[in-house]
């Protein structure tokens, strides 16, 4: 009998260890989707900022394209073309901060650890093709300025030369950073400080935060 009493008070206190986990691991959750929507509001009021600079960006892009369109001449051939490329990479960063924000407000909650890991993986990567694209515009800017009235034939070999290794330099510059800025070097200090403007810390915190979830799970 007092066997059985025993077994009993074992049952009745495993229950309460597990109610009490059950009822830990809900709080910890709730207050992670708290403090993950919090983080990743700030991203939110960025981007919305990054939107409205952009159209106004482009909008002036856009008229000094118009402009030389509509008095063309050859010589404004480097123009047009740099400042099209400038134009249309900024379009394609105009995008993705409408794209990066309808997916951070689409993140249920309420879901599976592992579905919200998923779309913020997907956020992140996308922040990491954001900045590799947005360097290629680098090469651009030391072209927008020149005129086919003067360049090259006015400048001599020595302007040629100079506008060849700038113009060289910056290429190379902009291909060196579309391929090595990527997730897999996120633990050079460089790449943090290049991709943590995008937003990118924020979203790797709230990572953070479910992985930490996970590992209580496991643990307990």
């Amino acid at each position: 009998m007092e066997e059985t009493n025993f077994v009993l008070l074992w049952k009745e206190h495993y229950q309460k260890i597990d109610q009490s986990l059950t009822i830990n691991k809900r709080l910890l959750r709730e207050t992670t989707d708290q403090k993950a929507q919090s983080a990743l509001r700030p991203v939110i009021m960025y981007k919305s900022w990054g939107i409205v600079a952009g159209v106004l960006y482009l909008a002036l892009l856009g008229a000094l394209l118009f402009v030389a369109f509509v008095n063309y001449s050859a010589a404004a051939n480097y123009f047009i073309v740099s400042i099209s490329a400038i134009f249309l990479i900024n379009l394609k960063a105009l995008s993705d901060y409408i794209k990066h924000i309808v997916w951070i407000n689409r993140i249920d909650y309420s879901g599976s650890i592992t579905a919200i890991q998923q779309q913020l993986t997907q956020l992140q990567l996308s922040m990491y093709r954001h900045t590799r694209v947005m360097f290629l515009q680098l090469p651009f800017w030391t072209t927008f300025y020149l005129s086919s009235k003067w360049f090259p034939q006015t400048v001599g070999w020595g302007g040629i030369a100079i506008q060849v290794l700038v113009t060289g330099l910056f290429t190379y510059l902009a291909y060196w950073l579309y391929k090595n800025l990527t997730v897999q070097n996120a633990h050079k200090k460089w790449v943090r400080m290049l991709i943590n403007g995008s937003g990118e810390k924020r979203v790797m915190k709230v990572m953070e935060f479910y992985n930490e979830i996970e590992e209580f799970q496991v643990e307990s």
